[in-house]
């Protein structure tokens, strides 16, 4: 019998893997808003204009309240731009003009030995976790992450950890658990194992910021 390959192993993979774009554009509307501020985001992602795929769509019901969290993947760099410009160029970007209050689009590139997001069912939640990171602190934190998410994966798997493109030193990472309580419970195990945090990751933030966030209906992160 053939021995299972690990889905993350800390080896780089191709370049045409690394050149891939994520973008994470955050939603604010009003508390009372959400169903309303959902309703136009599949159909600009689906239109004939966009570029990308969708991976998963979020809104928040723990912390910070009147979010919703699209991330998508683009083929490289231009592709990612050309999505960009339409969002920017729209009177109303994600179909949620009347609702919206505040419309933010982040992008980000995969740490090098991250295989493409997949979409599919994972867990009930997603964590969304934005670390601020020193500056020069980049290096350091993907190589952290290189030893040791190999390790974690197969008890944890972790859905994407990418750094930002513009704006502050910063990484995110998404995380899915079954729920609230199993997440505490397998984040206890991983420190008391010695599996995580990753080795001089700690060192290189300055603040951080987890986001608990649930499938929207149409998220094909699920």
């Amino acid at each position: 019998m053939s021995e299972v390959q690990p889905r993350i192993s800390g080896e780089d993979v191709s370049t045409e893997l690394q050149a891939i774009r994520y973008e994470l554009a955050v939603l604010s509307f009003g508390l009372t808003d959400a169903a309303r501020a959902e309703e136009g985001v599949k159909p600009w992602v689906d239109s004939p204009d966009a570029q990308g795929q969708l991976l998963g769509a979020w809104t928040t019901e723990h912390g910070t309240l009147g979010k919703i969290f699209v991330l998508r993947s683009f083929s490289d760099q231009e592709q990612l731009d050309d999505e960009r410009k339409r969002a920017r160029l729209a009177s109303n970007p994600f179909g949620a003009r009347d609702h919206l209050t505040d419309l933010t689009l982040n992008g980000f590139a995969p740490f090098p030995f991250m295989p493409p997001v997949e979409p599919g069912q994972f867990g009930s939640i997603y964590e969304i976790r934005d670390y601020h990171l020193r500056p020069g602190g980049l290096p350091a934190t993907i190589e952290g992450w290189r030893k040791a998410l190999p390790n974690r994966d197969p008890i944890s798997p972790v859905t994407v950890v990418m750094y930002a493109l513009d704006g502050p030193a910063r990484i995110v990472h998404i995380v899915p658990f079954p729920g609230l309580d199993e997440r505490v419970a397998i984040r206890k195990g991983l420190v008391e194992q010695g599996i995580w945090p990753p080795p001089g990751g700690p060192e290189q933030i300055l603040e951080g910021q987890s986001i608990m966030a649930w499938p929207t209906p149409f998220s094909p992160l699920r």
